[in-house]
């Protein structure tokens, strides 16, 4: 089936639901199916985009002029994941707690604004890897309509393609707290270095971009395509990863690669997803 079959099939299957709450964040999958769902449900659809110490301002106005843009009808909610000691601990199950946290809070907002369902932004692709909040997910009943109809990645980004939205080849942001290696202790400043350093090498033109912080030393993670651009300017990014409180500055000869802390994990640490 190919992209598009995969799309008619994702409107197929929303427009049976009685009403949706989208968890929105500004990434294409998510505005994908907010778009798509906004398109098929009209008034009994409405996206929630959550406000957290986690996620970087510049990303939450790009979220909401996105969602303006494509009159994605949007409300705000704040999460405050730092609160629970489980979470700063950073354990392998951090993300159980986040996703639990953010899933309780939206199941409440949907079932006040008389919204059945529940739903993310998760495709094929996520099927894959370490990912315990898809436990969250399953205990607050979110579905994952892109899942359903068979949407990996590359679909996803043709099909945001063909429709022009804004964000297709925009690349993939995932939660700040997922720069921190396990047993890392996760605090508001530390969050803050990481959001500092990562938007000053975007300011830079670098765009698939990640800093892993391991105490004091920054691992800076680019596309393979970006290395030799990131390698010239190694010198301004020692010098604005330094300004962020960074005092040793490398990059990683193995490039970005999605959820690269993940690898250090045994499987006896891995939780069902």
């Amino acid at each position: 089936m190919d992209s598009s079959a995969k799309y008619d099939l994702l409107r197929s299957n929303l427009s049976e639901l009685e009403g949706v709450l989208v968890a929105y964040s500004g990434g294409v999958d998510s505005t994908l199916l907010a778009f798509a769902a906004n398109a098929v449900l009209g008034p009994k659809c409405q996206s929630a985009l959550a406000i957290s110490d986690t996620y970087p301002e510049s990303e939450c106005d790009y979220a909401r002029s996105v969602a303006r843009d494509l009159g994605i009808r949007l409300i705000e909610v704040e999460t405050h994941e730092l609160v629970d000691p489980q979470f700063r601990a950073n354990a392998p199950d951090r993300c159980y707690h986040c996703k639990g946290e953010l899933f309780g809070l939206l199941r409440t907002v949907a079932d006040n604004r008389g919204l059945r369902h529940l739903a993310d932004g998760s495709n094929v692709d996520d099927r894959s890897d370490h990912r315990p909040g898809h436990l969250a997910a399953r205990e607050f009943g979110v579905i994952s309509p892109l899942q359903d109809a068979g949407m990996n990645k590359k679909n996803i980004r043709e099909v945001a393609h063909m429709l022009g939205l804004p964000n297709w080849d925009k690349p993939s942001m995932a939660c700040l707290a997922s720069r921190f290696p396990y047993g890392q202790e996760i605090t508001e400043e530390s969050l803050r270095q990481v959001a500092t350093a990562e938007d000053a090498l975007r300011a830079m033109g670098l765009q698939q971009v990640r800093v892993r912080t391991h105490g004091d030393v920054a691992r800076v993670e680019v596309s393979p395509a970006e290395m030799d651009r990131a390698w010239e300017l190694r010198a301004e990014v020692a010098s604005a990863l330094h300004e962020a409180g960074f005092a040793f500055v490398a990059q990683d000869l193995e490039g970005y690669r999605s959820g690269s802390l993940n690898e250090t994990l045994r499987d006896r640490e891995r939780l069902p997803s």
